[in-house]
């Protein structure tokens, strides 16, 4: 509980006190809680001379794997598996850096130092450039008009398809168009390495990770390819973006994103989400969450199940570390595969007139890992829902019933396969 967790805190304080809190809770939660076993850790670590090398690994964004230092001195290490025991507890914020112990315990994998520094300098001095056009979105929310605590833009890759896809795409429940960009050449040059990079962590995700080595139910067999990309600027401390999961209308089912983070440090944090119905323990786990902290030119993969599995938000902090050329900005741009035959123009239209969203249930036990097509236009400005909803039918690879090679729905009654992160 709270009060045992500080008095614990407190003791180890007294026993290290070279050692931050975070760093403690870090090995309390390794440790289920057990005080003698952590000071023997921390004993050990000290007595290695490992306690200024972590100390300096910290400011710049790194730590030890968890799994590293509970194994150091014959502690748990967690175990890749469904039945992992969670580190995260109700009501805590869970700081991860390592990308050992990020890909363990989330559906993600996270890249240092990702571009060569000659290819990101170029890359940020093209983003800042193009931040001048960047809009912020307005939508409907509890018949109150909210206008989203950052600015953002949609780029497309291909010249064939730009017109067709800049006059179809709509967002939010609006019937208005977004004002789409062709992508710029940077970011192009950065996609091809994005890609290979993004390949070779899913196949790696899938070997290690998944049940028995293979991809999940409704997800697609062919390689990523991106071919569009969404990017977020956030200018300032205050700026942020609350939890939410990708919408799928133009993504798919079972989406990955390779997000590439360029300025300022700002931590991505994740939480998994559970029906309503699911066991009190688990629902504890829900309403923890975890924090990955993204320095410039870091590449985080969202894998597959991301999406319908978790939601993810950038938190406003009190203090933001300046950039030495992108000043208090935080660029992502999130690399996207957008299948061909997700194009807006194949999309179900609601009674409004207006392109459905495809969304995979969440909440609901019983539904959970369905999709379904669903009118948002209550999230225009003024707008009002005309309550349409269907069942979305899709094959097992995730492919619509219009799709060239559909095999027969699969979107029936079962439920997402969890992979063994």
């Amino acid at each position: 509980d709270a009060e045992s967790t500080e008095l614990k805190l407190a003791i180890l304080s007294s026993l290290h006190p070279n050692k931050a809190q975070d760093v403690l809770m870090d090995y309390l939660l390794a440790y289920n809680g057990d005080v003698e076993k952590v000071s023997e850790a921390l004993s050990s670590s000290s007595a290695a001379g490992s306690k200024s090398k972590r100390q300096h690994s910290a400011l710049n964004g790194y730590q030890s794997s968890i799994d590293t230092f509970a194994a150091s001195s014959g502690g748990p290490k967690p175990v890749a598996t469904a039945t992992t025991k969670s580190l995260v507890q109700k009501g805590k914020t869970l700081h991860l850096y390592s990308p050992a112990d990020i890909e363990r315990h989330t559906p993600c994998s996270l890249v240092h130092n990702f571009l060569p520094q000659p290819l990101a300098s170029a890359l940020l001095e093209e983003l800042l450039a193009e931040s001048a056009t960047f809009l912020r979105n307005e939508f409907q929310m509890f018949e109150r008009t909210v206008t989203t605590n950052h600015t953002w833009r949609l780029y497309l890759d291909d010249d064939s398809s730009f017109e067709s896809q800049q006059s179809a795409i709509q967002y939010d429940g609006t019937a208005n168009p977004l004002n789409v960009r062709k992508s710029p050449p940077e970011m192009i040059k950065v996609s091809h390495l994005v890609k290979d990079a993004v390949n070779a962590e899913v196949a790696r995700r899938t070997r290690d990770y998944q049940p028995a080595s293979r991809r999940l139910k409704f997800q697609s067999p062919d390689a990523w390819s991106p071919n569009a990309s969404i990017v977020n600027c956030y200018d300032g401390a205050k700026e942020g973006m609350g939890f939410h999961a990708d919408t799928l209308t133009q993504l798919g089912t079972m989406p990955i994103i390779g997000s590439l983070s360029m300025g300022v440090t700002r931590e991505f944090r994740v939480r998994r989400i559970v029906a309503q119905d699911d066991a009190s323990t688990t629902r504890a786990d829900e309403q923890g969450q975890i924090a990955i902290h993204l320095p410039h030119n870091s590449l985080l993969v969202m894998h597959a199940s991301m999406q319908e599995e978790w939601k993810h938000c950038i938190a406003p902090t009190a203090t933001i570390t300046q950039h030495p050329v992108a000043g208090s900005k935080r660029f992502n741009i999130t690399y996207r595969h957008f299948p061909a035959y997700m194009n807006p123009q194949y999309t179900p239209k609601c009674r409004c007139g207006v392109a459905c969203v495809l969304r995979c249930v969440m909440k609901s036990k019983e539904t959970r890992g369905r999709y379904m097509w669903q009118c948002i236009s209550d999230r225009a400005p003024g707008g009002k829902s005309c309550g349409l909803f269907l069942w979305a039918v899709l094959d097992e690879d995730g492919r619509p019933e219009w799709a060239e090679g559909f095999k027969g729905n699969a979107n029936g009654t079962a439920k997402i396969p969890e992979d063994k992160g």
